[in-house]
C-alpha cells in the first residue's frame, strides 16, 4: 500500500511538471507548438524532485541521475609565432641637416689624421689620433657621375681653385684627390648627391679641414660602412742601376828634351 501511494504521488508530480511549462509559454511572438505525448509503451517519468516524506515513513533515496558524457572539444590550432619584422634603419644616426657640421677645435693638430667619407649616408668623418674631432654632411657624385671609392691621397691644395672641366666653377678650399677631377672642396649641400664626382663640403667646414691637412694626406671613400675597400699595393721603388764610370784617358807626359850644345868654333 505504501509503495502504491508513492507511485501515485510521483505520477501526479510528473503531470504537474509537464503542464506548468505549457502555461508559462509567451503570448506574443512566433507560435509555439504543444509537445507531442510520448506513445511508447514504456514511459520514462520526468526527473523531478522527490516528495517530502510522510511523517512516520522513511525517506526514499534520490534516484540516480544519468550523467551526460563529456565531449572533448578538439584542440584549437595554435597560431604560429610571427617573427618580428626587422626594419632596416636608413640614413645617418646623427641629426645633422644638410649643410650642417660639427668641429671640435684642438689646441694643436698633431699626430696621424684619418679622413673617411661614406657615400650612402652622405657624411665625412675626421679623426685625429683615433679621436673623432669633426663630421659633416656632404654632397657626393650624382647618378652617372658617382664618386669613386677607395684610398686616395691629397695631391694638390688651392684655396681659390676654379674648375678646369666645368666652366671655371668655383671650388674653394680645393684638395685634389685625383688628376682627372675628383677633389674635396666647399660647395652647395642640398641633402643628396648632386656633384660631378667631387665631394662637396660646407664652406666653413672645408676651410677648417683645409687648414689642418697636409700634402699626401690619406682620404678613404667608402660606399657604405659594410663594404670594405682594398688598399692598393705600394708601388715598388724604381731600381736605379749604377752608371759605369769610364776612365778618363791620360795624355803621355813628355819630358822636355835637353838642348844639345852647339859646337864651339875655335
Amino acid at each position: 500500500m505504501k509503495f502504491r501511494a508513492h507511485v501515485r504521488t510521483i505520477s501526479a508530480i510528473g503531470l504537474l511538471s509537464i503542464s506548468v511549462p505549457l502555461m508559462s509559454q509567451p503570448t506574443t511572438g512566433a507560435p509555439v507548438s504543444a509537445p507531442v505525448p510520448h506513445t511508447s509503451s514504456e514511459q520514462t517519468p520526468a526527473a523531478t524532485t522527490p516528495p517530502a516524506p510522510i511523517s512516520g515513513e522513511k525517506a526514499l533515496p534520490p534516484a540516480p541521475q544519468p550523467s551526460s558524457p563529456e565531449v572533448a572539444s578538439p584542440p584549437k590550432a595554435s597560431a604560429a609565432p610571427v617573427a618580428p619584422k626587422v626594419v632596416k634603419k636608413k640614413g645617418p644616426t646623427d641629426s645633422l641637416k644638410p649643410g650642417q657640421y660639427v668641429w671640435e677645435k684642438q689646441a694643436v693638430y698633431e699626430g696621424p689624421m684619418k679622413i673617411v667619407a661614406v657615400l650612402d649616408i652622405q657624411r665625412i668623418y675626421i679623426f685625429q689620433n683615433d679621436k673623432l674631432i669633426g663630421f659633416s654632411t656632404i654632397s657626393a657624385g650624382k647618378k652617372g657621375k658617382e664618386t669613386p671609392t677607395g684610398y686616395f691621397n691629397i695631391l694638390q691644395k688651392n684655396i681659390d681653385h676654379k674648375s678646369n672641366l666645368y666652366s671655371n666653377a668655383p671650388m674653394p678650399y680645393m684638395q685634389r684627390l685625383t688628376w682627372d677631377g675628383i677633389a674635396l672642396h666647399g660647395g652647395h649641400i642640398p641633402g643628396y648627391p648632386a656633384s660631378h664626382g667631387c665631394i662637396r663640403l660646407p664652406h666653413e667646414f672645408a676651410k677648417l679641414l683645409f687648414g689642418v691637412t697636409q700634402m699626401n694626406q690619406e682620404v678613404v671613400v667608402l660606399k657604405d660602412t659594410a663594404t670594405p675597400v682594398k688598399r692598393p699595393e705600394p708601388k715598388p721603388e724604381p731600381i736605379i742601376e749604377p752608371v759605369p764610370t769610364i776612365p778618363t784617358p791620360t795624355e803621355p807626359v813628355v819630358s822636355p828634351q835637353t838642348p844639345v850644345p852647339a859646337p864651339v868654333k875655335t
